[in-house]
């Protein structure tokens, strides 16, 4: 019908629609390790107790077992011998995004951290700023059970009466009376704290000396929107330069305008309180193992196992400085979509809170597979 209609729509708009684009999906391009750069270059041997993690995690999958049970016999005191390990057991696959006859291996790499914010258990003059646990009135509504087209699609809602409406958005959050006190902590800094949302996790540190961690438990089922591109929109930066630093100064230079700021992303995290654990280690991940700086990131779990290793190439924050690492798939996000794509965990504080927020490179990535197992998908 459509091309019967368009044969007559040659001094007339259209009324059919353009043809869809075609989906994008993942490839993997057997490579040879000499095609990996830097690999020869990379010290491996500090990336092994992120892999030990890994098979800790995923080593009861039938395609980890063999590798796994033959890194007991590994001693990962030289890179070298860590390189002979991965270049007998694993192969090197390029990771390739393919739409239609379109081939692109390069995509983007962003960094992220563990903050370190400072709160206490009660609110006071200088904390104000809470940080909650997942409401009591929050439902979870699974469309799946009933839609199986849907299946895998959550809402987050509450009840009105009889109805269920969607849950509070961040501006109007307030109003929910389930979370009067049920605040896990009180922070110091509105902005830290929405960080620490945007994060999913983070330590804090209170006044009595005691450090805990707050892991994401759920949200308010709203979709992110990025506070930095709200800045640029309303021309208060410059497309580019809206990073964590750009963002922090600018609200220290418009303290009046920060909750509006703020209120411009709906969504709002939830969190649990967990133990420490080791203070060198980050938060647990999406696989269940604490994260390891440098040598852990976040993947779209469609295009890179969880628990797999892959060899990242992309370059420092904000240079040309080469960064190719042996790293491990241990982590998801929700703005981590794609097969070319990895949030980098820089760690800990400060400095990797710089680290992560100037970070936004161009990279390429090789999935490190088993040998003699079936490819991911297939």
């Amino acid at each position: 019908m459509c091309a019967i209609l368009l044969a007559g729509c040659a001094t007339q708009p259209s009324t059919c629609p353009p043809p869809a684009p075609p989906a994008p999906y993942t490839v993997y391009e057997p490579v040879s390790w000499s095609e990996l750069p830097g690999w020869n270059r990379d010290e491996t041997k500090d990336a092994w107790p992120a892999f030990v993690a890994s098979c800790e995690a995923a080593g009861a999958r039938k395609q980890w077992e063999s590798v796994c049970a033959a890194a007991h016999g590994v001693n990962p005191a030289t890179s070298e011998a860590v390189r002979a390990f991965f270049e007998r057991y694993f192969e090197p696959f390029a990771v390739v995004k393919q739409a239609g006859a379109q081939a692109d291996a390069v995509g983007l790499i962003t960094g992220y951290f563990e903050p370190i914010l400072y709160g206490a258990r009660e609110p006071s003059q200088q904390f104000t700023t809470p940080l909650y646990a997942p409401p009591r009135d929050l439902l979870t509504v699974d469309l799946g059970s009933q839609y199986p087209e849907l299946r895998g699609k959550r809402i987050r809602a509450r009840l009105v009466g009889h109805r269920v409406v969607p849950y509070y958005s961040r501006a109007d959050l307030y109003r929910d009376p389930a979370l009067k006190g049920d605040a896990i902590v009180w922070v110091n800094d509105a902005l830290s704290a929405f960080l620490l949302e945007v994060q999913g996790s983070g330590r804090v540190q209170l006044p009595t000396g005691e450090t805990i961690r707050l892991h994401y438990a759920d949200e308010n089922g709203y979709p992110y929107r990025s506070i930095g591109q709200y800045l640029v929109n309303h021309g208060e930066l410059v497309r580019g330069q809206a990073t964590i630093p750009a963002i922090r100064a600018w609200a220290v230079a418009h303290p009046d305008k920060v909750q509006k700021l703020l209120d411009a992303d709906p969504s709002v995290v939830f969190f649990r309180e967990e133990p420490l654990g080791s203070p060198a280690l980050g938060p647990k991940g999406s696989l269940g193992v604490p994260l390891t700086p440098g040598r852990s990131v976040a993947v779209d779990r469609s295009a890179i196992p969880l628990g797999a290793p892959v060899f990242l190439a992309t370059t420092f924050p904000d240079s040309n400085v080469a960064l190719d690492r042996l790293v491990f798939a241990q982590d998801t996000g929700g703005a981590i979509s794609g097969s070319v794509r990895a949030d980098y965990f820089w760690g800990i504080g400060a400095q990797a809170a710089t680290q992560a927020g100037e970070m936004r490179q161009s990279g390429r990535m090789w999935l490190l597979w088993p040998k003699g197992e079936p490819l991911p998908n297939r």
